[in-house]
């Protein structure tokens, strides 16, 4: 049965994809990534996602699009809450800056497999460990029924050493940080780290 699925990048893919095919599942790789920043990263992580296919004989499609633009305004709310995370404000309160992402992500892959005939979608969004699973899969059903498409769940967290593993194997160019301009700050910020540390200590 054939399935699409939303691809962050490469090393992320390894392990979904072999799992996925020894479910009975042939997967068809999805790249739409506007929240990976600056431009020579998201050059670099969608030529993984190539290498990957190729290496893997994997159908590929990609949105290549380089959304720095749109990113910036969806994310426009963001603010320093007093817990020092990055939240945005909706009308139901405060959330994590992250389901911006998420939705955006997820919400550009639920439409595009009721547009080209895939009933089922997932993502390699679910292989990692850092990412909130409970809200990803929340979101990702709400699409799924928005576009008469069905969501498959599955918990990619239990291959996360065996797909660095294949990462590894196959050569494929592998990130340090998430993927946005906050993440690469939060990754890379020691003055960042020293403030946020400083907030939790008063709370």
């Amino acid at each position: 049965m054939k399935i699409l699925m939303h691809m962050c990048c490469g090393p992320c893919s390894c392990y979904p994809l072999k799992k996925l095919r020894a479910e009975g599942f042939e997967p068809t790789g999805f790249f739409f990534n506007p929240n990976i920043h600056p431009y020579q990263e998201w050059r670099k992580r969608l030529g993984a996602a190539r290498d990957f296919a190729e290496k893997v004989q994997m159908d590929l499609q990609v949105v290549n699009h380089y959304g720095l633009r749109e990113f910036l305004t969806k994310t426009a709310a963001v603010v320093e809450g007093i817990d020092g995370e990055d939240t945005v404000k909706f009308s139901d309160g405060y959330h994590n800056r992250c389901k911006i992402c998420y939705a955006w992500r997820l919400g550009e892959t639920a439409k595009f497999a009721a547009e080209n005939n895939f009933e089922v979608f997932t993502s390699t969004l679910f292989y990692s460990i850092h990412q909130n699973h409970d809200l990803m899969k929340k979101i990702a059903e709400n699409f799924a029924k928005s576009f008469g498409v069905k969501f498959f769940y599955e918990d990619f967290r239990a291959g996360w050493q065996e797909g660095i593993d294949i990462s590894l194997e196959l050569g494929l160019y592998r990130q340090n940080y998430c993927g946005c301009i906050f993440s690469e700050e939060e990754r890379f910020s020691k003055d960042l780290k020293k403030i946020r540390k400083a907030l939790k200590a008063k709370s």
